[in-house]
């Protein structure tokens, strides 16, 4: 979903074409976002006790607002008509980045546990 919308969008400011396929692709990954922020916080709920921030995810957590922070600021300009297609589309992309910063903060962590889990096993063999 990412690839694509990050193709349409780019498509877009480089061409001037498809500016409707960008928008809702735009649209479509904010709201799946917006899905992983909820289940992703019923998840912390459950293995550490506290909707979001719990200590081990507390920078994640909170880079992962600042991306829900940019994904509704495009979607706030686009329903409100904010700015120009271009400027909007600039926001996509500034939102983008900043997911792909929160995606690596992620599977830094899982690598990190992955290692951390395969060196237990080794000390208990």
């Amino acid at each position: 979903m990412f690839g694509i919308s990050l193709f349409l969008v780019i498509r877009f400011l480089t061409t001037g074409q498809g500016e409707g396929a960008a928008e809702i692709s735009v649209l479509v990954k904010t709201m799946a976002l917006y899905a992983i922020m909820v289940t992703g916080s019923i998840w912390e709920k459950v293995v550490f006790d506290a909707w979001l921030f719990a200590k081990p995810f507390f920078w994640e957590d909170f880079f992962s607002m600042a991306v829900l922070a940019l994904h509704t600021a495009y979607v706030l300009m686009l329903f409100n008509d904010w700015g120009t297609s271009q400027e909007r589309m600039y926001v996509a992309l500034a939102a983008y980045a900043a997911y792909v910063i929160n995606a690596g903060q992620f599977l830094w962590k899982l690598r990190m546990a992955r290692l951390q889990g395969d060196t237990q096993v080794a000390a208990s063999a």
